[in-house]
């Protein structure tokens, strides 16, 4: 009798999760405690940090939206994805200091304002980022991923690592992006304003006043600029007829085929669209931490996927959310716990997602179609 009551138990505990629930719950409040001490012991110093993932997060944002729309359409985690986040950091690179691509509005209007002139060289920037890496989304598509829409999923996702490594190594030859660091030249200058008591003022070299938070331009560039592509993409998805052809393609391949549909132009759209996003993340993250190499987008591109995964893969807005939370983990982790485990520790969020919500704080369960 005991031995039967024991095992109903057990069984009720694994169907419910109620492990995987209580280890959510234990961390989320040890998160919470600890968040709550620094923000006490030194508010300014806490407010800081999330001004600083922020930033880090609507990074993310922009290269999670790729993975789950790809996801979204064909059921695919492009791993090679992060590595395109990689090229467009590069291509905004070379597109500055060689081609200067920044300096033509100066060049064709010799009038315009210095502040518009720079404003509209940033944005042709991002642009050529963003068409170069649809351009080379469609050919990785085309190309590795065509072949195998009717082949079993794994086939398709050893695919995807290949194609990631190959991006990887080839952009590692000397006579492509070379194995170096390379360091980024910013198409604009910094400027950092110091926010306190006494208003806003603007740091020109000095230390920073006591009781201030920074905040520069380039994390304002790098926030409106992703809520301007997030608006955009929502934009496409649900007002247009390439929005509603995706919809159709992500719920039933074949029935809009029927319907007229040219499902293999819309999954070569979505990966155009998904991965000019991720283009332009790689200029933003290149301008915020002035960096870039050959292997610079295995981790953003991890840490999204896990984002997408957070928010729901598939979700829109999901893969957003989520990707403002792996931000605020990783930073708020390297400040207050251990910079070398803010790794480990975004990473664990999937694992307790994947416990307690399988689909994700926005997803839903697979509906039957009819």
């Amino acid at each position: 009798m005991n031995t039967s009551l024991a095992s109903s138990l057990v069984q009720q505990v694994i169907q419910r999760r109620w492990l995987g629930k209580a280890f959510l719950a234990l961390l989320t409040l040890l998160a919470a405690w600890k968040m709550a001490t620094s923000l006490l012991d030194n508010p300014l110093l806490f407010l800081q940090q999330v001004v600083n993932g922020l930033q880090l997060g609507f990074v993310y944002a922009l290269i999670a939206l790729g993975y789950t729309m790809v996801y979204g359409i064909v059921r695919l985690i492009n791993f090679a994805h992060g590595d395109v986040f990689m090229v467009g950091a590069f291509v905004s690179y070379y597109s500055i200091t060689r081609f200067q691509i920044h300096l033509i509005p100066k060049t064709i209007l010799p009038g315009l304002p210095d502040s518009a002139a720079l404003i509209i060289g940033a944005i042709l920037v991002i642009a050529v980022s963003m068409a170069s890496c649809a351009l080379l989304a469609i050919v990785i598509e085309r190309m590795a991923y065509k072949p195998l829409r009717n082949a079993p999923r794994i086939s398709a996702l050893i695919t995807a690592i290949g194609v990631s490594f190959f991006l990887e190594y080839f952009a590692a030859l000397q006579f492509v992006f070379t194995p170096n660091f390379i360091t980024y030249r910013r198409p604009i200058s910094v400027v950092t304003w110091a926010i306190g008591p006494n208003g806003v003022t603007t740091l020109t070299g000095d230390a920073p006043p006591e009781g201030t938070i920074l905040f520069s331009n380039i994390a304002l560039i790098i926030i409106l600029t992703s809520i301007t592509l997030l608006l955009g993409l929502q934009f496409i998805v649900r007002r247009t007829r390439i929005g509603k052809a995706m919809r159709a393609v992500a719920y039933d391949k074949q029935t809009a085929r029927l319907m007229g549909i040219n499902a293999d132009g819309i999954i070569s759209t979505t990966f155009a669209i998904g991965a000019s996003l991720a283009g332009a993340g790689g200029m933003l993250y290149a301008i915020a931490f002035s960096q870039i190499f050959f292997w610079m987008g295995i981790l953003p591109g991890l840490k999204a996927f896990v984002a997408a995964v957070l928010g729901g893969i598939g979700s829109i807005p999901g893969a957003f959310v989520g990707a403002l939370i792996m931000g605020q983990a990783e930073v708020l982790s390297a400040a207050y716990i251990s910079t070398p485990l803010r790794d480990a520790i975004a990473f664990s969020i999937l694992i307790v997602v994947l416990l307690v919500r399988p689909t994700g704080l926005f997803g839903e369960p697979e509906r039957e179609k009819a």
